[in-house]
């Protein structure tokens, strides 16, 4: 029908998405539980904040399969511009387990801290962190190109998350070292930079996606690249009014452009197509609204004087 949004099924996007689940599904599960043992066994309370993390980092992998898939559905009569704002509906859930994930980690940590801490035998959680961390940065650089190639904000996210577990496993590790060669509480000290980090991640990902979710508009920087492309097509005389705003993780442009008055309407028809064709390649546009006006210079556009 007219009044739904055409749509053009996207094959390899769908399958970039599919391969971004699979990796961060089967990778968190494969941190929670390994984690999850190692710090059951040995007691250590910047293991345990880790462990935490990946298990909210598990919950979201689940949140986010069904988030997406919902995302990428066709339009519908339901939805006739798509669903595409579940996608960063489900960058926002992720940034919520981030921070109660960071709440499990802070609380536990200040526990042990005031008990005073121990030392942490360094065999087994020295050998699950550096794995966590390498298997992490695979998992960093791939979703990060994944993320880049299908401009996704729930993709951006879990990249950063990802980083961020590299990092905090780091200072789990740190905290280990510390605690058998310096003083026991640099364990449950590394708990609570594990957990401060979480915290700042989880806010900056919150941030950006409930911009896209509140319909901000594009950056300066942005604007100015979109009404450059609109006024470089042939036949464009100038831009008078841009207006942007995010419905997902894309923008929708609303435009007025100015046309020599004189043409004939078939041809500022084609100008027209043109520039939303330019526009739509943006990789930051998911669909843009163009409409002339006769320019104020153009013989047309003069009144005339009998």
């Amino acid at each position: 029908m007219q009044w739904i949004r055409d749509y053009e099924p996207n094959p390899g996007r769908t399958k970039a998405y599919r391969t971004a689940m699979i990796i961060t599904l089967a990778g968190n599960i494969l941190l929670a539980v390994a984690k999850g043992l190692a710090s059951y066994y040995t007691g250590s309370v910047a293991l345990y904040a880790d462990t935490a993390n990946s298990i909210s980092d598990v919950i979201y992998s689940l949140a986010m399969v069904v988030g997406i898939w919902m995302a990428i559905q066709p339009p519908d009569l339901s939805h006739p511009q798509g669903h595409s704002r579940f996608e960063p509906l489900v960058g926002l859930l992720v940034a919520a387990m981030m921070a109660i994930a960071g709440y499990e980690a802070l609380r536990s940590s200040i526990a042990r801290f005031l008990s005073g801490g121990e030392a942490i035998a360094i065999d087994l959680p020295m050998i699950v962190l550096l794995a966590s961390a390498a298997l992490k940065a695979g998992m960093f650089l791939i979703i990060t190109r994944i993320a880049k190639q299908v401009q996704s904000p729930s993709l951006k996210v879990t990249a950063k998350d990802n980083l961020s577990d590299v990092l905090t496993s780091i200072a789990a590790f740190a905290g280990i070292l510390g605690s058998n060669w310096i003083h026991p509480l640099l364990d449950p000290a590394a708990g609570v930079l594990v957990a401060l980090w979480i915290f700042r991640a989880a806010f900056e990902a919150g941030k950006e996606n409930m911009a896209y979710l509140t319909g901000a508009g594009a950056n300066e920087e942005l604007r100015d690249k979109i009404i450059d492309t609109a006024k470089n097509v042939p036949g464009v005389l100038r831009v008078h009014h841009m207006m942007s705003d995010y419905v997902g993780p894309k923008l929708v442009v609303d435009m007025h452009i100015n046309l020599p008055g004189d043409k004939a309407l078939d041809e500022v028809h084609k100008i027209t197509d043109h520039v939303i064709e330019a526009l739509e390649a943006l990789p930051e546009i998911d669909r843009a609204y163009v409409h002339v006006e006769p320019d104020e210079d153009s013989p047309a556009a003069r009144p005339k004087v009998d």
